[in-house]
């Protein structure tokens, strides 16, 4: 089961290669764009997914889309956890990661690597929780790579998602809808080199399924106890399940 595929560029090349080049060139700017554009709201929903895994009493942790790092240190930082491995297709994010990780003197305790979410490098039944912020809509073939966290989840661990998620209230619909399609894009072509980035992100978050329609799927890959959490106003949601 594929869903509408949406790629950043529109060109032959793989989704996955256009979404690895795509964050391979905000890389330097994204850190600072996710701020700004989500007016730091992004902070708070990554607490919520701390929280949400911490409920659970996790001590090893895969994050996969890590991008600059920011849930993975999120982890590595509560003294509770033993282990955090932050796994991206974009070695010029993880080079922003590390570099994040070293100020905090976090280093023996999470680890930054280079890996494909549908196929991740990592024996059966490894980690106690697994998280993905923002990053399942990027997945080639969503199917594939949620079934490779299941994969890699020891049995009763918990996969954890953030997603972006379209709001259903009037009018904060209708401005929502407005801002990520027209003032985002802008925004992100003033500040960033690659523009086509800001238009993906509006268009990806379109196609992906939300809500109901993503804890069925995860349902029906097979995960136990799917909720779904709206985070402000249904800007985003908040996905938790057990392997």
């Amino acid at each position: 089961m594929k869903h509408q595929e949406v790629t950043p560029y529109g060109q032959s090349s793989s989704k996955k290669q256009q979404v690895t080049d795509m964050f391979d060139n905000i890389a330097p700017k994204y850190d600072l764009l996710n701020r700004v554009l989500s007016l730091g709201i992004d902070v708070q929903w990554r607490k919520k997914a701390v929280s949400e895994v911490k409920s659970q009493q996790a001590n090893s942790i895969l994050d996969i889309a890590t991008g600059t790092g920011d849930l993975a240190i999120m982890f590595a930082k509560d003294p509770d956890i033993e282990e955090v491995i932050g796994l991206d297709i974009s070695s010029g994010m993880l080079s922003v990661a590390r570099k994040k990780a070293a100020s905090k003197s976090l280093e023996h305790k999470l680890s930054f690597i280079e890996g494909d979410s549908e196929k991740l490098p990592f024996a059966n039944n490894t980690f106690d929780a697994v998280t993905v912020a923002f990053g399942v809509r990027n997945f080639e073939d969503t199917l594939k790579g949620l079934k490779e966290c299941q994969r890699v989840l020891r049995e009763g661990g918990q996969l954890v998602v953030l997603e972006f998620t379209q709001p259903t209230m009037s009018p904060f619909k209708q401005i929502y809808h407005g801002y990520f399609k027209y003032i985002l894009p802008t925004i992100g072509k003033l500040t960033s080199k690659d523009p086509k980035a800001y238009t993906y992100l509006f268009e990806s978050v379109q196609a992906f399924p939300s809500g109901k329609d993503f804890v069925s799927l995860l349902e029906n890959l097979g995960f136990k106890h799917a909720t779904h959490k709206p985070l402000t106003l249904g800007i985003c949601g908040l996905y938790s399940c057990k392997k």
